[in-house]
């Protein structure tokens, strides 16, 4: 193996985005939003409605059904001061989130914590919950500071670490909407198929979505599959390192089940991947099926991993085959795995035929990946969105981008 040259520069992935594009609220319908459709260098502006008649029948749509949890903690102190925890990720009793998120009494997170230097490690935080009518006692403790990890105790043996949250935490929204969570962001800053608790951040191409959108599509004969993604907080860190390869990109953890095998492997056409999340999941699934041909079943596909190329790569089929038939030999129906693969120009898309997504920040990760996906003409598509006064960024309009 031999890895690629890496050659980006930064600057060029750069625009001005004035505060007043940016989309602070969300629309009052989901599905009233602008689309810009891209498709082999033409650009045309119409409503996110028309999604169903622009795509392809035959096509597959991949989703990611992760589901948002309210993972900002708050405690206040006696003195007045107030500490807010950010959960990232589970570290104890399992790093599976779904594991974590159902567990009784005890659990310990990797945190972001505000005020931290006001809290000492000796003096646990508490907060009083009414959870139904009944009230918990939960307990915030210091296990170890250099690691940000912070455990959570409360006093019911009946009740699960996601009713804990769910009862006390508040709307994890992006920093740079610059507000306070609303009760209207509880349902909005979440898309109608979130299933499985574990995401920090919305996949917020999907949040454009709706029921009757959905069974458009599955008349139209578009097929739908689901994968999970919970997005980590890493996804609004800015670049700041000049060599991107520097750049920490935050281990995600990727859920999938035998049937998203089956059904990538079953693709009569197109496959489009709804959001960068999707995107991410299904180009990482194909390095997992490649180290499954080279021997390696573990499922953590590296940062720069797929930049380390092989003198002959398999095709789609073949590596999805791969995955299926180590399944099948291991009686799994789902495989649960980490990524952290930083996809920016020179890649080479191996899953993905489309895109479905918001306007991300300048100079960001997500600009980098849809540059590597449509081109230099990603400067054309931002140029239009902002000309055309489309929204931007999470609760902002969408795109569908066929290169």
């Amino acid at each position: 193996m031999k890895s690629q040259a890496i050659q980006v520069n930064l600057a060029e992935y750069t625009y001005h985005l004035a505060d007043e594009k940016i989309a602070k609220y969300p629309l009052s319908e989901r599905d009233q939003s602008k689309l810009l459709y891209y498709q082999k260098g033409a650009i045309a502006h119409r409503s996110f409605k028309d999604i169903v008649d622009l795509i392809p029948a035959n096509t597959s749509l991949f989703f990611n059904n992760t589901k948002v949890i309210p993972a900002r903690l708050i405690f206040n102190k006696s003195t007045g001061a107030q500490i807010e925890i950010f959960l990232l990720k589970p570290l104890l009793p399992s790093t599976i989130l779904s594991l974590v998120m159902e567990e009784k009494q005890r659990v310990a997170w990797e945190c972001m914590v505000g005020n931290f230097k006001k809290w000492k490690d000796d003096s646990p935080l508490e907060r009083v919950l009414d959870l139904n009518g009944t009230t918990i006692h939960l307990l915030a403790k210091v296990l170890d500071r250099n690691k940000k990890l912070i455990s959570f105790e409360w006093d019911n043996a009946n009740v699960s670490f996601a009713e804990i949250v769910e009862a006390s935490g508040k709307v994890p929204l992006p920093p740079y909407l610059n507000r306070p969570a609303e009760e209207d962001d509880k349902p909005r800053y979440q898309t109608v198929y979130s299933q499985h608790d574990g995401a920090v951040a919305a996949p917020t191409a999907g949040l454009h979505f709706t029921p009757e959108i959905l069974n458009d599509l599955e008349g139209k004969g578009i097929s739908k599959s689901f994968l999970t993604l919970h997005v980590s907080a890493g996804t609004f860190q800015p670049i700041k390192a000049d060599n991107i390869e520097e750049h920490p990109m935050h281990s995600e953890q990727l859920v999938v089940n035998k049937e998203s095998i089956e059904d990538v492997i079953a693709a009569k056409d197109k496959i489009i991947a709804v959001g960068t999340t999707s995107m991410r999941t299904l180009e990482s699934l194909f390095w997992f099926g490649v180290r499954l041909m080279n021997g390696n079943d573990v499922f953590e596909i590296q940062k720069l991993e797929p930049y380390s190329i092989e003198d002959q790569l398999p095709s789609r089929h073949q590596a999805f085959s791969a995955i299926l038939n180590w399944m099948e030999k291991n009686e799994l129906n789902q495989i649960v795995g980490t990524t952290e693969i930083f996809i920016f120009p020179g890649y080479q898309f191996k899953v993905c035929d489309g895109l479905i997504t918001n306007f991300h920040q300048p100079g960001s990760t997500l600009i980098l990946l849809v540059a590597a996906f449509i081109g230099p003409d990603w400067k054309k598509v931002y140029q239009q969105a902002l000309e055309n006064g489309y929204r931007f960024l999470s609760y902002g309009d969408s795109s569908l981008l066929m290169p």
